[in-house]
């Protein structure tokens, strides 16, 4: 605090110069004090979003509509219900020869029924399916919309063609962060939206073995077709990583670890992930996305109020030397606690109780984070009354 040395000071002065001081270090007091609580803090008093059109939102909600739709009206044979380990799922039987194989379509849902039940019209309905998705991708770039760029559009598509996504990889880090504009129909602005170079893909072990099968063009193609190259790893039969050989772009594949975080096997997609802590909670009940690149291409993504949280931690979890990326971290969750509070403030309390729920080091990551961010602090303080 700044003061004036009052004791110094005031040897040998009178009381009447005394008084004076003494005000004026009350003056320098206060000064001090509105500096810290309205400039110091102000990046973290200004969480105050902005929401796109209304028109904007509903035509980013109709296109993951049609995204989906389009996905269903691919189906070539029979939708089949399968039980797996007391779970429902749907998969696409069909004649291959002699023998039949089957293609997963996804976990039972009412959504899904419906759409299994208009099979026949979705199908028909395709062509025009097509036009209406450019017309409204090019409606949202008008609204303001970020579109995706080539490098990520062109990783996101290969990916979303071969079945990556419907067979349960979820993104999640900043590509996945630039999908809750359309979600959420909130404006990010470029600085919320400046990337890494990085994509991140995230997937259950369980699932992946338990649905029984597999992409349909093996990801080793999918990478050397879009000049991406293996990534060194430790284990070398063990390939989690790719990297583009004439760019910054670096794909990883993730799972939740069980135990040691370590690498092991996603079988539905071929490749090997690293096992990371706290995944577990973030990947729960993915929900879909529509990223704009050419028509619109269909991806899962987490939760947003489970990636606010998740972030909170991540944060607390970074290296002494990555505290850019910290901060970055906490900004994006700062915002999506701002933007969710008011939108879904029931989602997001309870999304935050079952982390604090989960353990004491879970309550002291989350609380440790939320001391640099007093702002999403009074949030969530305010949601969980």
């Amino acid at each position: 605090m700044i003061t004036l040395p009052f004791g110094a000071v005031c040897r040998g002065v009178s009381l009447a110069t005394q008084s004076v001081i003494h005000q004026i270090n009350n003056m320098l007091y206060n000064c001090e004090k509105w500096f810290i609580q309205h400039v110091v803090t102000l990046p973290y008093r200004s969480l105050m979003p902005r929401f796109h059109t209304p028109i904007g939102s509903a035509a980013y909600h109709d296109l993951l509509r049609l995204a989906q739709d389009e996905q269903v009206g691919e189906i070539i044979g029979t939708p089949t219900r399968v039980s797996v380990k007391g779970r429902v799922f749907w998969y696409d039987k069909f004649r291959v020869g002699s023998d039949m194989a089957q293609r997963y379509i996804g976990p039972d849902s009412p959504a899904l029924q419906d759409r299994l039940a208009r099979l026949d019209a979705l199908k028909e309905a395709r062509e025009a399916r097509r036009r209406e998705r450019t017309r409204l991708v090019r409606l949202l770039r008008a609204d303001g919309y970020t579109p995706t760029d080539q490098t990520t559009g062109s990783l996101l598509n290969a990916f979303s063609r071969t079945g990556v996504f419907r067979l349960g990889g979820t993104l999640i880090g900043t590509v996945a962060f630039r999908h809750y504009e359309g979600e959420l129909g909130v404006v990010l602005g470029a600085d919320a939206l400046a990337q890494t170079g990085d994509m991140d893909i995230a997937s259950f072990e369980r699932l992946s073995f338990a649905i029984g099968d597999q992409v349909d063009t093996p990801l080793e193609e999918v990478f050397k077709s879009l000049k991406f190259v293996p990534s060194p790893s430790l284990d070398p039969q063990r390939i989690w990583r790719w990297a583009q050989s004439s760019g910054e772009t670096l794909v990883e594949f993730l799972l939740p670890a069980q135990g040691e975080e370590s690498l092991r096997d996603l079988p539905a997609l071929g490749v090997s992930a690293m096992a990371l802590r706290h995944l577990d909670y973030l990947i729960e009940d993915p929900i879909p996305a529509v990223s704009l690149y050419r028509s619109g291409v269909l991806v899962q993504i987490p939760r947003p109020e489970r990636y606010a949280v998740h972030k909170l931690i991540v944060a607390e979890r970074r290296r002494a030397g990555d505290r850019l990326k910290a901060q970055k971290d906490r900004a994006q969750a700062a915002l999506l606690i701002a933007v969710l509070a008011e939108t879904r403030p029931d989602e997001l309390r309870e999304a935050y109780e079952d982390a604090l729920a989960r353990g004491p080091r879970w309550r002291a990551q989350i609380e440790a984070s939320l001391r640099l961010r007093p702002d999403a602090h009074a949030i969530l303080t305010e949601v969980t009354r």
